[in-house]
């Protein structure tokens, strides 16, 4: 019993000092998140480009001589409706947009869209699953819209894909 008596409970640190700690711990988090944020924020994005005319896909740029030059067109495609080949029963909905480098004749827009259906009827449900099936089918639209295009295709903006 007498070792009981004896042992005395131990102290730790007093209220006050872990208030301060706290405190401190506080502003250091706070200052390394303004720092942070401040550094994150240096690469500011450029500022924002004249918006092109309502209904128009269009982005003039105006040349050395005063003319203006088109730039980058966005067309909508038809949505393509089908099938998969495996298993049969899917079938996908692809709505899609396409990134000109210029103004093309909507002929070849048909052209690229059959293209693409043609494409994605020959795909099977394993090939388009998960965020890597998606990134490959994103890029091998883009590359066949490309070739169909003679190269004026810049980017496949695929809108919605619905499989059911």
């Amino acid at each position: 019993m007498a070792n009981v008596e004896q042992a005395q409970p131990k102290k730790g640190p007093s209220l006050v000092i872990q208030l301060a700690m706290l405190l401190a711990v506080t502003g250091a988090a706070i200052g390394m998140g303004w720092v942070s944020g401040g550094y994150l924020k240096q690469g500011d994005a450029p500022p924002p480009v004249p918006a092109a005319p309502e209904n128009s896909g269009t982005a003039e740029k105006p040349a050395a001589d005063g003319k203006t030059v088109p730039g980058p067109t966005v067309v909508q495609m038809a949505p393509i409706t089908t099938n998969l080949a495996s298993p049969s029963e899917i079938w996908l909905r692809l709505e899609a947009s396409l990134l000109y480098d210029a103004p093309q004749p909507p002929e070849m827009t048909e052209q690229i869209q059959q293209d693409l259906l043609a494409f994605v009827r020959t795909l099977k449900m394993h090939q388009i699953e998960g965020a890597s099936g998606y990134q490959h089918l994103k890029a091998d639209l883009e590359e066949r819209a490309a070739l169909r295009s003679g190269g004026h295709v810049k980017q496949v903006l695929v809108r919605t894909m619905l499989l059911e």
